[in-house]
């Protein structure tokens, strides 16, 4: 496990997508309307994405009919079978997921949003204007331990018409298994 951390390019477009998800259904950038966009970029196997899972449902519960929240794995998995897309269905399923998953099984989605940790995330705007790439909040390994629930607030103040926080912490976490 290779520790990675997110850098920021705010103010970039929502690059285009078209992927197929886990609930059978392809999802294109287009179908997500909502005030404010959450792509998450997570996996199956990474340590940091299971220890926050929980954190993630919660999240997309608490926003979903005001957010669109979708979530995408890129990891090859070819090396990392665990990431394989029937895996990703049993997940959806297993952690009850109230978005999306998509497989991104070329890489070009990760790659076109600069994705390189799992989890990381990418906050939009109405116009689909990155607004905020960082972290979910201040303690990875615990969720009563966290005290700064930075991507929810940055949700709430884009749900508002206002800016994030001007100071965003990047995401960290494994890097994504890109492939050779």
């Amino acid at each position: 496990m290779a520790l990675i951390k997110s850098t920021s390019t705010l103010g970039t477009p929502a690059p285009a997508f078209d992927l197929p998800a886990t609930d059978g259904r392809r999802y294109k950038l287009d179908d997500f309307e909502q005030d404010a966009l959450l792509v998450m970029f997570i996996c199956n196997h990474c340590p940091y994405v299971k220890a926050v899972q929980g954190r993630l449902v919660a999240l997309a519960e608490r926003f979903g009919d005001r957010c669109d929240v979708v979530a995408i794995s890129s990891n090859d998995a070819v090396r990392y079978p665990e990431d394989s897309f029937d895996r990703m269905r049993e997940v959806a399923l297993e952690q009850h997921y109230p978005f999306p998953y998509l497989y991104d099984e070329s890489q070009e989605v990760a790659r076109a949003y600069g994705a390189v940790c799992t989890p990381d995330f990418f906050l939009y705007d109405a116009a689909r204007v990155l607004v905020y790439r960082g972290r979910l909040d201040d303690d990875w390994q615990s969720a009563q331990n966290a005290t700064s629930h930075d991507l929810a607030a940055a949700i709430e103040a884009v749900l508002r018409g206002e800016e994030p926080a001007a100071e965003q912490f990047p995401s960290m976490g494994c890097s994504i298994k890109w492939k050779y």
